[in-house]
């Protein structure tokens, strides 16, 4: 190991240096090497201090050039590249010069973090949260056996036996990054899935989720079940109420049986169908629906009761529902979750 070390400062040229340092790295590759053996041969070649850290461990691994730990406090990074994965970055290596960066800093960390990339792949499943689609597809599929599901649990880094949660997502934030936040201690898998992300994990906690992310949760055992359910109760989801727990809709999760085509020619569905046209009087029966409370509803929308009553005393006309009474209201309610169904399907 150490006749490879060739000190940068005794290269020729550039462009043999670089090719030194490929070469250098590739040997330690095919010995197969673990990631503090990484940190000590790069703080050997580099003559400073070497770390890497992955974002699963949460822990820094700091060599001297010595071959030890580095026992002088962290000083700030002199270069620093990401370690990535199935293009997810899950840590980073970096090089504490005291001075300026080296010439061939550049070159030495681009190949530890290739490098330090191949041992989380080999030691294990890799660490990284996005997963081969086929995969997540297998374990939420209807259509396999249970040894294939298991064996595929298994390829995903879930161990045999351990529950596993299901949620169907829609963002604009990355997958990875909403998997980490559902299920911040792995392990987790996501993959997308048709038109939706699933993600696949131990444990789930929505209360973590950003504005904006929409997440329907399973909450049968099987996940192929689960998946269903997740996505069914995806559909349920509003800006008002961006995650849905399956097991929590009871028998609301029946209206998503219903076929769209029967549920537009219903006559209370098309005449919310009208009313959505008006931004605001779809807002004001949405809240009243929600509290069932036209004080509440007032406070909710920062209107004054007698403006909220106005409001719906016309919605009632144009719906012909009486929405002051239960029946009325809870006819509005229905009406109003079946139309909302029929702009959330998924194929």
């Amino acid at each position: 190991m150490e006749a490879l070390a060739i000190r940068l400062s005794q290269l020729d040229s550039h462009v043999e240096g670089a090719i030194r340092v490929v070469m250098f790295y590739d040997t330690l590759m095919r010995r197969r090497v673990d990631l503090p053996a990484l940190a000590r041969a790069s703080a050997g070649l580099a003559e400073c201090v070497a770390g890497i850290r992955l974002h699963s461990s949460g822990r820094d691994l700091r060599l001297s050039p010595d071959g030890r730990e580095a026992a002088t406090p962290p000083r700030p990074a002199s270069t620093k590249v990401p370690i990535t994965l199935d293009d997810e970055e899950i840590g980073a290596v970096w090089l504490e010069r005291p001075g300026p960066p080296g010439s061939l800093d550049d070159v030495l960390l681009d190949r530890l973090a290739i490098a330090a990339a191949a041992v989380v792949e080999r030691y294990g499943p890799a660490r990284t949260t996005m997963a081969d689609p086929a995969l997540v597809e297998l374990v939420v599929s209807s259509d396999i056996d249970e040894a294939a599901r298991a064996r595929a649990l298994r390829l995903l880094g879930f161990a045999a036996g351990l529950p596993v949660r299901v949620a169907a997502v829609r963002s604009r934030l990355p997958l990875d990054q909403v998997a980490g936040l559902l299920c911040p201690d792995r392990p987790v898998k996501a993959a997308p899935l048709a038109d939706a992300g699933v993600i696949l994990a131990t444990a789930l906690d929505p209360n973590r989720l950003p504005a904006g992310v929409r997440a329907g949760i399973g909450a049968a055992e099987a996940p192929d079940r689960s998946w269903r359910e997740a996505r069914t109760a995806l559909r349920f989801t509003t800006p008002r109420q961006p995650v849905v727990h399956y097991d929590r809709l009871g028998a609301l999760a029946l209206l998503a049986e219903i076929p769209q085509e029967t549920a537009r020619e219903n006559a209370d569905v098309a005449a919310i169908a009208r009313i959505a046209d008006t931004p605001d009087d779809l807002e004001t029966l949405d809240t009243y629906c929600a509290t069932g409370s036209l004080r509440r509803a007032a406070e909710r929308l920062h209107l004054h009761h007698s403006s909220v009553a106005r409001r719906l005393e016309q919605i009632g006309r144009t719906l012909d529902i009486e929405l002051t009474e239960p029946t009325g209201l809870m006819r509005a309610r229905l009406a109003l979750t079946a139309w909302q169904l029929l702009g959330q399907g998924i194929d």
